[in-house]
């Protein structure tokens, strides 16, 4: 039996004694001692351990807390002669508390399940070829794992065998599953659907993406909000306050009135209200039902303060490789002369056979026949310009346009209609052409555009390493008027800090391994689709399990409601018991009106905190 369960029958207990005591058989009628000591009964069932914590209060040094001011309520109405009311004071502060306590269980359960990541056991495969099931924690880099149907990937890795779809929703909240095939990597949570992966492992198990998400969100408690520690504050300075102006009430009106006994009552009524349960319980509630609402849908805040800073986002900043586009390049506009188009691909496309630079892979991609048994000698790279290569004994130049000026072959650049990088081609000290290589827009990145300024962030920016006509077309195509070209990364940290001293808070956006000092200094630093990146993990305040910048207007929404959800309950809270207070010093409110002060507003503080769990997906 559980402790709800428990307390629930000792509330159902006490509550059928009371009602036993005020309908006694044959027209009995308990009175004095015997009616004390009957009250005295299901008192202690309901609120035994709220006294129990009062006194382990007090031993520690921590006197002033909800439990000291129930306890203190509670036996000054018994001394009063109000047994029924003080028995009910307990029976409705515990149901108050379980409802509390349901509440955040529901929060936490969901948190947990979602992030249940890591398996129980890892399926190596040993030298000879047999599978041990062993603990993930002894799975050493480089070792070969093998996942079945229906397992949790153990450790981050690279599949070298086998075809499967995989289910990522623990990590990104994107329920479609994700085919791989062998040369695709595989993050750690993941769950294997279909075939059979052999996996060699590309980190160990403290450093694969499950155990670093655990760890952000166990440290994110780090992190609290400056909601949360008004809350910390405004108990430790309010509860004694309280406490002194009911001994005040107590004592100094009976030196005019002389009715001790009045005023005590009106004291102990002061006391009941005066409890801070509404925020304390509700405000940390809130938080904590929209980091669980963030986390599932693929977005790991990692703390309050982040929450809070998001929610008054004025403007975002974008880094653009690999944030706002997909970060791998590919030919987008070819411009042969004197030769066609399909033997300009090929001519450049030898010449960066062995080239590892991205315009080279792009222009390997454009033409796959590149490894066919065309020979290629005599390769050099040289830097700044671009690549030569004795193509089928032909000298092939591929770069820039100081490259084919240095060699005298005339380029025809009056025929680039499309900006991007363009790689100039020349054969035996003719010019052959030239390519157009660019990167490609994520297909959401216009409609993350879209949905941040419908959130009423009006100022979007985007900075870029890329040229002038580069950054002017991407912004054009995202609906972006404000951009900042031909940026290193020192540059962009000095913009991004110019930007926020006109701007107020500023939330930079990228992709978290070459722009984590850009990160480390904006006011909130999101990393994109970076959960294998060790920098991206340290630098940002929030980060993106996939590559969607949609995720980022999600985020702001998510934390715009959960602090319009904690005002909401710090002012009605606080409101409701000054008023509660005010009467119940004059008298004008009983201990009814107190249980409700306290209890009645804690749960719908409560129930009202639990909605910050619940979001609408933002509008595209």
């Amino acid at each position: 039996m559980n402790g709800r369960v428990k307390i629930v029958l000792r509330i159902a207990i006490s509550v059928l004694i009371i009602l036993g005591i005020n309908y006694l058989p044959f027209g009995i009628k308990a009175e004095g001692a015997v009616k004390f000591l009957l009250y005295l009964i299901p008192y202690l069932i309901a609120g035994y351990d709220v006294i129990l914590e009062a006194i382990e209060g007090i031993k520690s040094g921590e006197v002033f807390d909800e439990h000291f001011l129930m306890s203190i309520a509670t036996i000054g109405a018994l001394i009063l002669g109000e047994y029924g009311e003080a028995s009910a004071v307990m029976i409705f502060y515990q149901l108050g508390e379980t409802f509390s306590d349901y509440a955040s269980d529901r929060t936490r359960d969901s948190i947990t399940a979602l992030m249940d990541l890591r398996p129980d056991y890892a399926n190596l495969e040993k030298k000879d070829g047999n599978i041990e099931r062993v603990d993930p924690s002894g799975v050493e880099t480089g070792s070969v794992i093998v996942i079945k149907p229906g397992e949790k990937i153990p450790v981050d890795g690279i599949v070298i065998e086998g075809n499967s779809g995989i289910d990522t929703g623990a990590l990104t909240g994107e329920s479609m599953p994700r085919s791989v095939k062998a040369g695709d990597s595989v993050l750690s949570g993941s769950v294997n659907l279909s075939g059979v992966l052999r996996v060699k492992t590309v980190c160990s198990f403290q450093q694969s993406t499950a155990s670093k998400i655990l760890e952000l969100i166990e440290s994110s408690e780090i992190n609290k909000s400056r909601t949360g520690k008004f809350i910390t504050r405004f108990s430790r300075v309010y509860t004694p306050a309280v406490c002194i102006a009911a001994l005040c009430i107590a004592l100094i009106p009976p030196l005019i009135y002389a009715d001790f006994s009045t005023w005590a009552y009106r004291a102990l009524t002061f006391l009941v209200v005066s409890c801070p349960c509404a925020l304390v319980v509700s405000v940390p509630l809130a938080f904590f039902a929209s980091t669980g609402a963030a986390g599932k849908r693929g977005i790991l805040v990692k703390g309050e303060i982040f929450i809070e800073r998001l929610a008054e986002t004025s403007c975002v900043v974008f880094d653009k490789t690999g944030t706002l586009t997909q970060g791998t390049f590919q030919v987008s506009a070819i411009h042969p002369e004197n030769c066609s188009v399909n033997e300009l691909l090929h001519i450049a496309a030898h010449a960066e056979r062995y080239s590892h630079h991205p315009a080279g892979e792009a222009l390997k991609k454009a033409y796959p026949n590149e490894d066919d048994m065309c020979i290629v000698e005599d390769v050099q790279e040289i830097a700044g310009y671009g690549v030569k290569a004795k193509v089928n004994g032909e000298l092939v130049c591929a770069g820039s346009e100081k490259f084919m000026a240095s060699i005298g072959a005339e380029c025809g650049c009056d025929c680039i209609h499309k900006s991007g990088t363009v790689i100039h081609v020349s054969e035996s000290g003719k010019y052959s052409g030239h390519v157009v290589i660019s990167d490609i827009l994520k297909s959401s990145s216009k409609e993350a555009v879209k949905a941040l300024k419908s959130e009423g962030i009006e100022r979007v920016i985007m900075l870029t390493g890329d040229n002038e006509n580069t950054a002017r077309e991407a912004a054009d195509a995202l609906g972006i008027s404000e951009y900042y070209s031909e940026m290193l990364p020192a540059d962009k940290a000095a913009k991004v800090d110019e930007i926020a001293e006109s701007s107020g808070v500023t939330v930079f956006v990228g992709d978290g391994i070459n722009d984590a000092p850009v990160l480390a200094r904006a006011d909130v630093g999101i990393a994109m689709g970076a959960l294998g990146s060790d920098a991206a993990v340290e630098a940002a305040d929030v980060v993106l399990m996939d590559d969607n910048p949609m995720k980022v207007a999600e985020a702001v929404r998510i934390s715009r409601r959960c602090m319009s959800i904690v005002r909401q309950n710090v002012y009605c809270s606080i409101g409701l018991k000054m008023i509660c207070l005010i009467l119940g010093a004059f008298g004008l409110a009983g201990m009814r009106a107190a249980v409700f002060a306290d209890t009645g507003v804690m749960c719908l503080a409560v129930v009202n905190a639990v909605r910050s769990g619940f979001v609408k997906n933002v509008k595209k």
